[in-house]
């Protein structure tokens, strides 16, 4: 039997955490600005792995991105929370008020902090195509599942990259896309969706090109 759904009042991870039971999906990234692709991403992921959760993970800065044309933290934050419906979907700040920046101590922090969540980490073919050059990345791997969404100029190179060879015999099928937040990791599947026209850096280039 599924968990229940989650109350309004157990919405918002807190960083002292809590013994909630649920299956939630962890997606990153800077919200740059946050924008309708990703509450399509988070709605997507979660009706097909049947996640009682998203939570969009406002980073409080991308070691890998410059920080030229970076928006503070708490408009990010606050971008993501318009966005989100606070229910289903949680935009959350917990990086920074854990102290944390590399993906690695994240999910570490939040495993232990939340024992009986099960986490599956989402991310797009771009960023697996990157993921060597995350810290403890072969570490990372281990702590989580995670779920690969196609970009499509991204996804021929990351699915031959150095990352997804390495991982081959950990990938299974997209069928079983809905057990993916109970599989042992190292796990993870790619999985085929429909695509957002949004893009954050399309948004920041009409907003410049807006000011007088």
């Amino acid at each position: 039997m599924r968990p229940a759904a989650p109350g309004p009042a157990l919405a918002v991870p807190s960083r002292f955490g809590d013994g909630r039971r649920m299956r939630v999906g962890l997606l990153g990234g800077s919200f740059n600005p946050a924008h309708a692709g990703h509450l399509h991403v988070a709605e997507w992921v979660r009706r097909r792995l049947r996640l009682d959760q998203v939570w969009l993970l406002v980073s409080p800065g991308n070691v890998l991105k410059p920080r030229a044309g970076m928006a503070p933290f708490a408009v990010r934050l606050a971008g993501a929370r318009a966005l989100a419906d606070g229910r289903r979907v949680v935009a959350s700040g917990i990086e920074a008020a854990l102290g944390v920046r590399y993906s690695i101590d994240t999910i570490r922090q939040l495993r232990m902090r939340f024992p009986r969540v099960r986490f599956v980490w989402v991310m797009g073919a771009d960023i697996l195509e990157q993921l060597p050059r995350w810290r403890q990345w072969e570490l990372f791997i281990r702590e989580v599942p995670f779920l690969v969404m196609p970009r499509p100029s991204y996804n021929l190179r990351a699915l031959s990259g150095r990352a997804a060879r390495r991982l081959r015999a950990a990938r299974l099928p997209a069928r079983a896309a809905p057990m993916l937040a109970g599989a042992a990791p190292p796990a993870w599947i790619f999985l085929p969706a429909p695509q957002h026209p949004a893009s954050a850096s399309a948004i920041r280039a009409a907003r410049k090109g807006a000011v007088p």
